[in-house]
């Protein structure tokens, strides 16, 4: 994963608006605000991200992260 956030930086993303997360296996998502959509490539299952709950992605390759509406979302290596 290539991003570099400021210890406990966090991610904010505008309804609508969507993250790309490439080789980011083992990276924790947390949502800190609002509903956030997660797809993984090559899985069958997508995840639905309420405020405080996390998943770990599991699997190399593309993670798109999507926001239902105003989000905030932290990335952490697992």
């Amino acid at each position: 994963m290539n991003i570099e956030l400021a210890k406990g930086g966090v991610v904010r993303l505008a309804r609508g608006q969507s993250l790309k997360v490439r080789d980011g296996a083992g990276t924790n998502i947390c949502a800190q605000a609002g509903t956030l959509w997660i797809t993984e490539e090559n899985s069958a299952t997508d995840v639905v991200l309420k405020p405080g709950n996390c998943f770990r992605l599991e699997r190399p390759g593309l993670a798109i992260v999507q926001a239902f509406g105003d989000a905030a979302m932290s990335l952490t290596d697992g």
